[in-house]
């Protein structure tokens, strides 16, 4: 089987259109990032199955990788069914590497 590379992408970015990454299914999160029409602060609605213990690990994580790839301008969706830490990061790259035309994804 091929490998597939992926370039990361310059940081300092915006998305370029909505993008989603994630399954509505028991210890997942859906993710759902869009441009805002301003260049400034990230916006993050998260609702969840475990957000009385955990919101605010699940927002660290998020913003962990926003900051990561320095993307603002962003509002992000996030729908969790109690995906543990790796599988929200790992949901968030793509989303947002989706959104930057970097990776193929279902929404366009």
């Amino acid at each position: 089987m091929p490998i597939k590379i992926v370039i990361l992408p310059e940081k300092n970015m915006q998305p370029v259109h909505k993008a989603q990454a994630g399954t509505f299914e028991s210890s997942d999160i859906m993710i759902l990032i869009e441009p805002l029409d301003n260049d400034g602060d990230n916006h993050i609605e998260l609702s969840s199955s475990v957000g009385k213990q955990f919101k605010d690990q699940i927002n660290r994580d998020i913003t962990e990788l926003l900051q990561k790839y320095e993307i603002t301008g962003a509002r992000i969706i996030a729908k969790d069914k109690g995906a543990l830490s790796p599988t929200i990061k790992a949901r968030v790259e793509t989303a947002v590497l989706r959104s930057l035309d970097k990776q193929q994804g279902t929404l366009k």
